[in-house]
């Protein structure tokens, strides 16, 4: 049974019941909220079984994995910039349009990425929309393929760590221009 066919089980349990009346609108929320919640135990499940998965081989293969202080850092730069690709990012947004909307946020000068619909749809539009959940399953991904590929991935976490970097130069960079753009104003006040 795939992960697919697992979702498609979560979302239909329970859809027989039909009924009238608030208590029956109740017991579709809560039906709702069941859903949600079995499809989080379902991800979290997921990702202990992976984890499991990989100390087992581990330890077959008797060569304990360490993390070197220079892929840690890769890791962690990778993490932040894989996280941010899967949930802002417009080249992702046909990975996540079936879970996800863009919407104006609150304060009307930007966009922000929503989790749409209920039950497992949702939960998984929560994931693909937060970049720290999202970054959680990145680095595991990251890390099993340090064990599993280890030069392929340090290329690929290198190209991620950089832009990530970048992001974070651009961003710096912006904000000192806009401080800067400010003081100019209040000194001409």
């Amino acid at each position: 049974m795939s992960i697919a066919d697992v979702i498609a089980l979560v979302n239909t349990t329970g859809a027989d019941s039909q009924g009238n009346g608030a208590s029956n609108d109740q017991d579709e929320h809560a039906r709702r909220q069941q859903k949600q919640q079995a499809t989080y135990l379902m991800l979290i499940g997921l990702f202990l079984a992976l984890l499991t998965a990989f100390a087992a081989r581990e330890k077959r293969h008797n060569d304990p994995f360490e993390m070197r202080p220079l892929d840690l850092l890769l890791l962690g730069f990778a993490t932040y910039r894989g996280g941010h690709l899967a949930a802002y990012d417009k080249v992702t947004l046909p990975l996540r349009k079936p879970f996800t909307e863009t919407r104006p946020d609150a304060s009307g000068t930007g966009k922000t990425v929503v989790a749409k619909g209920e039950g497992a749809q949702r939960a998984l539009g929560e994931l693909l929309s937060c970049p720290i959940c999202s970054g959680t399953w990145i680095a595991a991904g990251l890390t099993y393929g340090l064990i599993i590929a280890p030069g392929p991935t340090r290329v690929f976490m290198s190209i991620l760590a950089a832009t990530g970097i970048s992001e974070w130069l651009n961003a710096a960079s912006e904000a000192l221009k806009w401080s800067g753009q400010i003081a100019r104003e209040q000194s001409r006040a």
